[in-house]
């Protein structure tokens, strides 16, 4: 019984062994030949390293099995990203409290940077002797002995493997090269299958979050910033990002804000305004294609601005695209020291900005389609005040106007006019109702200042993500000139963009009245209140176009909280 488990463990053995790839059946059979057999061995630490898929796993298992295999005191593995530098430095050996005190990990320099520019095995018996030694930083534990070879895979070096520190004082000989150069080979195969691994799982989790999107986006009175709010929250959660941004252009095309931010720091970074022109998102957008970045804090494309991304590193921006047309720019961002995103992550991520482009240019179809809906009802309501209320209160006016010659009471007949004037008044305001309603069928030129508020309320609505309602009182495009109408259009623009951006609010009231000879425009929202910091530059512009047609502005705050700003103007009388 004995000798039949023994030749079982035997042929498992031989079955492990013809499944390794040819290359690492001759280097085994090379090692064998020599002296002793450390072929078992590192037979053991190659099936080790092919038994993970998960590729952060791989490259741990990978510097435990070098360890082991040539009997290192202390092992590390060096992914090298841009040029010469390492984007990930994975050491063994080292405790926790040695790693806090020596500080930021390597980067490439010095004896590592040696073997990324000549990607060859290299064994040095006193690591200070060498011309590219930099010396270690405080606290190092100290390393002499020292053996390296690179990882490639593919014909790429995807980076080293170090050793350091021979246990028991020696020197790493040939055949501690041969072993770990083996091991090197073993652990190239297994990082390809666990990047194949990760791209398949990597495509399909891409694959289910667009499916969600996309049903999101076809439910009737899907909600724009919802649908965006879903696509930065998959995105994230992919990536493992630890922020997540969509940026939107502004109307002069000069700057993009900051529309919706999740994550780390997402209140600093929510209504931030970006210039175009040297921003890390702007060159997206300018570029049209992904940019990826190792340290958007200090990238070289931001040439412009304070800074606005403190305490993050890695970053990627996606321009979002639909039909050729640009629509606002996705960044995902990490905070500093944490790996850098790569093509494989990123690879889908353009397409993926596509869905948020394509929510953008949905919600803006059902705007055209409400507004077109709006309008039709407009006209039919204007048709319909016209042709019906207009004449028979012109009916009831002259009806009233022929019977006061047969009253003979004189306050009768006072009353009697009285009540024709109020007619003639109505007649009025009636009259000035059809005018807003079917001016949109004019030339911009031509829109009275009811078109022109509505307008600007529901520009500002993508902003806030919602609609602010809005009431309209008086004679509003007969009585209020020019002049007045175009400071009362540039306040509310104002006003609804501080609500938007600093304000935070989630509603907003708006009331326009015209009466006894004034205009009143009040303002209400439910936000944080006004600046504590003082900063009221765009308020004081408020009140200085106030003063310069003889109104005022006042600030109020609601018992309920939030904010009402009040701007009104005297009108010139008929």
């Amino acid at each position: 019984m004995v000798g039949d488990h023994g030749s079982g463990r035997r042929d498992t053995a031989r079955r492990r062994l013809d499944a390794l790839p040819d290359e690492l059946h001759q280097r085994l059979d090379a090692l064998r030949q020599g002296p002793g057999d450390p072929a078992n061995l590192l037979l053991e630490a190659v099936l080790s390293v092919g038994r993970e898929l998960d590729l952060p796993q791989v490259l741990r298992r990978i510097v435990e099995a070098a360890v082991v295999v040539v009997d290192a005191e202390y092992g590390a593995l060096g992914v090298v990203s841009e040029g010469t530098r390492l984007s990930q430095f994975l050491p063994v050996g080292v405790t926790g409290e040695q790693q806090e005190a020596i500080g930021r990990l390597p980067e490439g320099h010095g004896i590592l940077g040696e073997l990324i520019r000549h990607p060859q095995p290299l064994r040095l018996p006193e690591l200070s002797r060498h011309p590219s030694s930099y010396g270690f930083p405080p606290h190092h534990p100290p390393m002499r002995s020292f053996l390296g070879v690179p990882i490639r895979v593919r014909d790429e070096v995807f980076g080293n493997l170090y050793l350091t520190e021979k246990r028991g004082g020696g020197e790493f000989d040939a055949e501690d090269e041969t072993v770990l150069a083996t091991l090197a080979v073993a652990a190239g195969i297994a990082i390809e299958n666990a990047r194949l691994y990760e791209e398949t799982r990597y495509r399909q989790r891409w694959q289910e979050a667009n499916g969600e999107i996309v049903a999101s986006l076809l439910l009737p009175g899907a909600d724009e910033m919802a649908a965006l709010g879903l696509i930065v929250d998959q995105a994230r959660e992919i990536l493992t990002a630890d922020l997540g941004v969509i940026a939107v252009p502004e109307p002069d095309r000069t700057a993009l804000h900051v529309a919706l931010a999740s994550g780390v720091d997402a209140e600093a970074h929510r209504g931030l305004l970006l210039p175009l022109r040297g921003s890390f998102m702007g060159a997206a957008l300018d570029l049209r294609e992904p940019l990826i970045s190792t340290d958007v804090e200090r990238d070289p494309r931001i040439t412009t601005g304070p800074p606005r991304w403190m305490g993050l590193g890695p970053a990627v921006a996606v321009p979002m695209i639909t039909g050729g047309r640009p629509r606002g720019v996705l960044l995902m961002a990490r905070v500093r020291e944490r790996a850098p995103f790569t093509e494989l992550e990123t690879g889908p991520l353009l397409t993926f900005a596509g869905q948020a482009a394509l929510a953008m240019e949905l919600a803006d179809q059902r705007r055209a389609a409400e507004q077109l809906t709006l309008l039709q009802d407009r006209d039919r309501i204007a048709r319909d005040l016209h042709d019906l209320a207009i004449q028979r209160l012109f009916a009831t006016g002259m009806t009233l106007q022929s019977a006061v010659r047969f009253v003979d009471h004189p306050e009768a007949s006072e009353r009697l006019l009285r009540a024709v004037d109020d007619l003639d008044e109505t007649i009025k305001i009636i009259r000035s109702t059809i005018f807003g309603l079917r001016s949109h069928t004019s030339g911009r030129s031509s829109h009275g200042l009811r078109v022109r508020t509505v307008t600007a309320v529901e520009q500002a609505a993508r902003a806030l993500g919602f609609t602010p309602s809005l009431r309209m009182q008086g004679l509003i495009d007969t009585d209020v000139p020019a002049e007045i109408a175009d400071h009362v259009v540039a306040v509310l623009g104002e006003a609804l963009s501080n609500a938007a951006r600093h304000a935070h609010a989630t509603t907003v009231d708006i009331s326009l009245a015209v009466a006894r000879g004034a205009l009143r425009l009040s303002i209400t929202d439910n936000g944080v209140g006004l600046p504590r910091d003082g900063r009221r530059s765009g308020l004081g512009n408020l009140a200085k176009r106030a003063e310069s047609v003889g109104g005022e502005m006042t600030l109020e705050t609601p018992a309920q909280g939030g904010t009402r700003l009040v701007w009104q103007a005297p009108l010139p009388s008929s």
